[in-house]
């Protein structure tokens, strides 16, 4: 599937003239997932042509206001736009009350089912056939997790002259092959995908950091991911600053990335004390090169990774 990366908001804690508070989807044809949801997300998302009814799930990092505002919002607009298709929300543990609490203080009903899924643990916290969603606790001043979005390996080349010469018709055998599942032939031989299929493909892997300061878990977590999506609200001066609140510094966002082995590093949740913010660019492109900075409204394609398992 093709999935690009909508990074809606970009700064930290306040929105400013350029950048809106914390929201970033990543989009596929036929599904979107939702990576915090800050204050106008709904405004963005309509200037980005993000669509109010596609298969959603929502992943909340943790429970400050600039992270969560924007949710009672956009679940309302998506009930005013007569949303139906059900939507999964996962967060840490008060997901479940606040929202309760906003519902019945303003006395709002939805034509679709929300399913919150409050975290305990870290883990795989969704499987699909293509993906799954996995989390680990991260480093802030309150409870907090960071997700890694990783798509499963794609099938491998199919080769119709393999399965030919192995006495296997095309057709309903093939399907079964591709798809992975061993087939028996009338002789009872058993043939399996490897004999007819080329390595599998290695799926793309998009890790969303939430605010954090470094841990220790988060080198594992992250190792060879094609995108990290980092906290760096402070420059390298204020590190102690960072350290105390829970947040990175460029610095610590390259090394993060570059111990980890990653393809690309993009820097988000920038203070509003840095209007231009690319003084933070220029550190973390000293330690790791292919590094971007966040602004509302950028798209990155994510091209399929033909890398072999």
């Amino acid at each position: 599937m093709n999935i690009r990366l909508v990074f809606l908001g970009t700064s930290a804690a306040v929105p400013t003239l350029n950048r809106g508070l914390p929201a970033t989807i990543l989009q596929s044809s036929t599904e979107q997932w939702i990576f915090d949801c800050g204050e106008n997300i709904q405004r963005q998302m309509i200037t980005t042509k993000s669509s109010f009814h596609k298969k959603t799930k929502i992943f909340l990092t943790h429970l400050h206001g600039d992270h969560v505002l924007g949710l009672p919002g956009l679940l309302q607009t998506m009930t005013l736009m007569d949303r139906r298709e059900p939507i999964q929300v996962y967060g840490p543990l008060g997901l479940k009350n606040f929202l309760v609490n906003c519902q019945q203080t303003l006395k709002f009903e939805l034509t679709y089912q929300v399913e919150v899924n409050e975290i305990v643990k870290s883990g795989v916290i969704v499987e699909e056939e293509k993906y799954i969603v996995e989390i680990v606790e991260s480093n802030h001043t309150i409870e907090s997790y960071s997700y890694v979005f990783e798509e499963k390996p794609r099938p491998g080349k199919f080769f119709p002259e393999k399965a030919l010469a192995l006495g296997l018709p095309e057709g309903e055998l093939w399907s079964k092959l591709q798809k992975g599942e061993k087939v028996t032939l009338s002789n009872d031989k058993i043939v399996k995908p490897d004999d007819v299929m080329g390595p599998r493909k290695q799926g793309r892997k998009i890790v969303y950091t939430g605010d954090t300061k470094p841990f220790e878990a988060f080198t594992s977590f992250a190792k060879y991911a094609d995108v990290i999506i980092h906290d760096c609200t402070y420059d390298d001066s204020l590190t102690e600053k960072a350290d105390i609140t829970g947040h990175s510094t460029p610095t610590q966002a390259a090394e993060q990335a570059k111990k980890a082995d990653a393809k690309m590093l993009v820097l988000t949740h920038i203070s509003a004390r840095y209007p231009d913010a690319n003084l933070l660019l220029e550190r973390a492109k000293k330690i790791f090169e292919n590094t971007i900075l966040a602004e509302d409204l950028l798209v990155l394609e994510l091209p399929f990774n033909d890398n072999e398992c």
